[in-house]
């Protein structure tokens, strides 16, 4: 029997298909196109689709033969993994002096979060809650990265990620749909462009990925299985790849997960359906690296079915598997694919290098001056400098630890196998970062700390007691150089150490490595010869400040009980130690919120704030009979989303809205005065929740429908206002309408998800 949802979106199908060709475009650009491939074979069309890589720096599973022969024939659309823009040029210059059809390349590039000035992991950036700050990060990666030849970035990653045991949830912005779409466009803008003209050579492609539901892979086991209904895609998955589509991005690439049971590199429905009918997205689409190979592993054919398959669904442009490249041309003779299918696909990579500005001049992004005074500047480094600071999250401070002061004489034990680290700094998927160049963060203090102040060291422990577990966690060269001595040694020393200091910081956490592509764990919490040595340091005493080094949201719930502060700062850059210095010393109050929600225990994972109520919702007042809970543990989160601490502190006042009746043609406003209360000087995040009481389907307890950042200087007051909008209020039914249905609402705002004022509205 046929699943029901496919009727369901039959009848929900949003009204006319429009075709790619029948599309507006730009006539100069379509008649260039179209006069050009009128000269072309169809293997060369083929060849246009085909994106290898002349020696992957990133997973290691090889490198493609035999490059420049094939783009001399034209079997080459494209390139990635190639850093240098001499080296980009000169192969280039192959394509258009040497080649039939003199047809330049696509060089892309995994500038994730940054290029060689590294901004903080995707997941860090996005506590800042400040979208011109990531846009402009995103600006300086564009301008960085194209300086040195490149013209594509697969970035930004948005997928939506609710199990921190996956590791990629350090690459994307967490799990709201809301936060996350408005960070994509904020990306979108800041590669392309605001009007994405690419007028400038420092604009690039973006690459929208992974398309679609890769974040909530099961048991949070990287590449694993995705299964969800339509419905749950809709109103929670989707958005930010949507959000990306609407603010123009060039290109979106294929996850390599199944979606309703097919692989998402030969969906049909997800490819044209969704993103070309639905959505009108007007670029082309990109494979994952050996997505249309893998489809073979999941069972659907070999790799010319494979091959095939993604051709039908949508798919433009083969990553490495060089099936389109081998196989495309026999199945055309045999009626498998149509010499159509490979037209448009063909025409919408060729479009692509027409925006940018190839055609008019392929060597726009080889200027060898360009790269000499705009990459890893004095200008760039001090801005990720600040960004970084921002990214930090304070979660906790009793009795106010932090921040340390400058002007009295004090010596700091820093401790912890964190501490005198260069390469872990810039955290994972940083492929162009030189891992030489950052500051540890022994390094940053001292900088920071001034004459007053005696900087102590001692490593203290390993990453972890696992030496396999240690060399697995610092691939790629972030070695932590692991020392040979016992525990206790190690332990001893670093207790001389802090027994000199008045205070001590620990540098604690996970590598880099730990997260990212490939770097599930099942164990999120600190590792065990780190956790050890923190409760002997917090044996002796004196104040201990932990500086968590994450890749993800992490099980924290010792650590909240016993160590009196803990700043949060993930992997903040190539500037990650001065910042980290400029927060604990108070030269830069903290302002991060979570993205994502920290558990109490794994557990509890999938825990996020917009769940579903049930029908027996429980409190966390102690464990309640036939309720939704657990014998052993709360259901709430140890850090709940859009929480963080600062050094002073904000009160709210009660919510005023402007009318407490709305219609489906007019608009309310709310207003809360926000106050900084505190001595110091700070920004808060003013975080806006919206709950639909009763709907046709259920609905989530709350959901973020906008936020504002503002700056208060201490004793200051300001009026944050929201608009309500009957677009704010809006979901996707059970027949995939996006409908705002009439009836009651609760409006809440506050500093976290669980910290709000809460007043009441109708639509009528």
């Amino acid at each position: 029997m046929k699943r029901v949802f496919f009727t369901v979106f039959i009848a929900a199908f949003i009204t006319a298909v429009t075709v790619h060709a029948q599309q507006t475009k730009d006539p100069k650009m379509d008649s260039f196109i179209a006069n050009l491939m009128s000269k072309m074979t169809l293997e060369e069309k083929i060849g246009q689709m085909n994106l290898p890589s002349e020696g992957d720096i990133i997973t290691g599973l090889g490198a493609n033969n035999n490059i420049a022969a094939k783009i001399k024939k034209g079997q080459v659309g494209g390139m990635f993994n190639i850093k240098g823009v001499d080296k980009i040029k000169d192969i280039q210059r192959i394509a258009v002096e040497e080649s039939r059809m003199k047809i330049p390349m696509l060089f892309g590039m995994d500038v994730i979060h940054g290029y060689e000035t590294v901004f903080p992991i995707p997941l860090g950036i996005a506590s800042t809650w400040d979208m011109a700050a990531i846009e402009q990060s995103a600006h300086i990666a564009a301008t960085e990265a194209s300086a040195d030849g490149i013209n594509w970035t697969f970035s930004p990653m948005v997928d939506i990620a609710r199990d921190p045991r996956w590791g990629r949830v350090s690459e994307g912005s967490g799990e709201d749909p809301f936060l996350g779409g408005e960070i994509a466009k904020a990306m979108v803008r800041g590669y392309q462009g605001k009007d994405n003209s690419f007028s400038s050579n420092t604009n690039i492609l973006a690459c929208v990925k992974h398309f679609a539901l890769y974040g909530a892979v099961e048991a949070g086991r990287d590449y694993n299985t995705v299964d969800m209904s339509h419905l749950r895609m809709y109103n929670e998955y989707l958005y930010p790849y949507k959000a990306a589509v609407e603010a123009g991005v060039g290109s979106v690439m294929a996850s390599f997960n199944l979606v309703d049971g097919i692989p998402a590199h030969g969906n049909q429905w997800l490819l044209t359906e969704v993103l070309r009918n639905q959505w009108k997205f007007d670029g082309f689409t990109v494979a994952d690296y050996g997505g249309i190979g893998e489809i073979v592993s999941h069972g659907l054919g070999n790799l010319k079915a494979a091959s095939e398959m993604a051709l039908k669904a949508g798919l433009d442009m083969d990553m490495v598997s060089e099936g389109f490249l081998h196989s495309l041309t026999k199945s055309v003779q045999e009626g498998k694919v149509t010499q159509q299918q490979i037209d448009a696909a063909c025409r919408r990579v060729l479009e692509a290098k027409y925006k940018l500005g190839l055609f008019a001049n392929p060597y726009k992004y080889c200027d060898p001056l360009r790269a000499k005074k705009d990459i890893y500047n004095k200008e760039n480094r001090a801005i990720a400098r600040k960004t970084a600071s921002e990214s930090f999250v304070l979660l906790k401070n009793e009795g106010n630890v932090l921040p340390l002061s400058k002007n009295k004489k004090q010596t700091i034990a820093v401790i912890g196998p964190l501490a005198d680290t260069r390469s872990n700094m810039v955290g994972t998927w940083s492929v162009a970062a030189k891992l030489d160049r950052p500051a540890t963060v022994v390094e940053g203090l001292k900088e920071v700390a001034g004459k007053n102040t005696k900087i102590l060291y001692a490593k203290g422990a390993n990453l972890t007691a696992d030496a396999t577990l240690e060399k697995n966690s610092t691939m790629f060269g972030r070695e932590l150089n692991r020392d040979d001595r016992s525990e206790e040694e190690l332990k001893a020393e670093a207790l001389q150490i802090a027994a000199q200091a008045d205070v001590i910081i620990a540098a604690m956490g996970e590598s880099s490595e730990m997260s990212g592509e490939s770097s599930s764990r099942t164990d999120i919490g600190i590792p065990d010869v780190q956790k050890r040595l923190l409760a002997e340091l917090l044996k002796t005493g004196k104040p201990v400040v932990l500086v968590l080094f994450a890749g993800r949201p992490m099980t924290l719930v010792w650590e909240q009980a016993n160590v009196p502060a803990i700043l949060n700062v993930w992997f903040g850059g190539s500037e990650a130690a001065t910042a980290i210095a400029d927060v604990v010393f108070g030269d830069v109050n903290p302002s991060g919120k979570l993205s994502s929600t920290f558990p109490r225990s794994v557990a509890q994972i999938p825990v996020y704030y917009n769940h579903l109520n049930t029908g027996r919702p429980a409190s966390d007042n102690g464990f309640q009979k036939f309720r939704s809970n657990y014998l052993d543990e709360k259901n709430a989160p140890l850090y709940p989303f859009g929480f963080g601490l600062s050094y002073t502190q904000f009160s709210y006042s009660d919510i005023k809205l402007s009318s407490a009746m709305m219609t489906s043609n007019t608009e309310i406003t709310a207003s809360v005065t926000v106050t900084n209360t505190g001595k110091t000087d700070g920004a808060e995040v003013v975080q806006l929740y919206i709950r639909d009481l009763v709907g046709s389907v259920s609905r989530p307890v709350k959901e973020l429908k906008g936020f504002q950042k503002i700056k208060l200087k201490a004793g200051e007051s300001k009026a944050v206002t929201f608009k309500i909008t009957t677009e704010l209020l809006k979901f996707y039914n059970s027949m995939l309408e996006h409908v705002a249905e009439p009836g009651d609402f609760e409006l809440m705002i506050g500093s976290s998800s669980n910290d709000v004022k809460t007043v009441k509205f109708t639509l009528n």
